[in-house]
């Protein structure tokens, strides 16, 4: 019976961290640099990471913006991403180029670079 648990309790969180593996991290993303210049529509800063809707030419893109400490240590808050203003988001594309979704190693506001990933390229 203990076995069956186990094995279970491995199966279900199998199960249920896929679709969290397949989301986070860079493994979804192209490679190389991606820049994408548009106007914030939405954005929120928060776990497990911000969310930016950036319209570029009339196209919404989806931009994750990273974990809640790296705003902060790049000194990046919500009052700066209000709706109408112009954004450049510099990282990597999804590799699906059918999505428009982008994951954020830098965005700069008004000239002002915040560099959420200081050691990435």
């Amino acid at each position: 019976m203990i076995n069956r648990r186990i094995f279970i309790t491995w199966f279900t969180s199998l199960a249920f961290a896929s679709p969290v593996w397949a989301h986070h991290g860079w493994r979804w993303t192209a490679d190389g640099n991606f820049e994408l210049t548009g106007i914030i529509k939405s954005a929120r800063l928060g776990n497990p990471h911000g969310v930016l809707e950036v319209d570029a030419d009339g196209e919404i893109w989806t931009v994750e913006a990273g974990q809640p400490w790296r705003h902060s240590q790049a000194g990046l808050d919500e009052k700066l991403l209000s709706p109408g203003t112009e954004v450049t988001i510099s990282g990597g594309r999804s590799a699906d180029p059918a999505e428009k979704r982008v994951k954020a190693e830098r965005i700069t506001i008004a000239g002002t670079l915040y560099n959420l990933y200081p050691n990435r390229n």
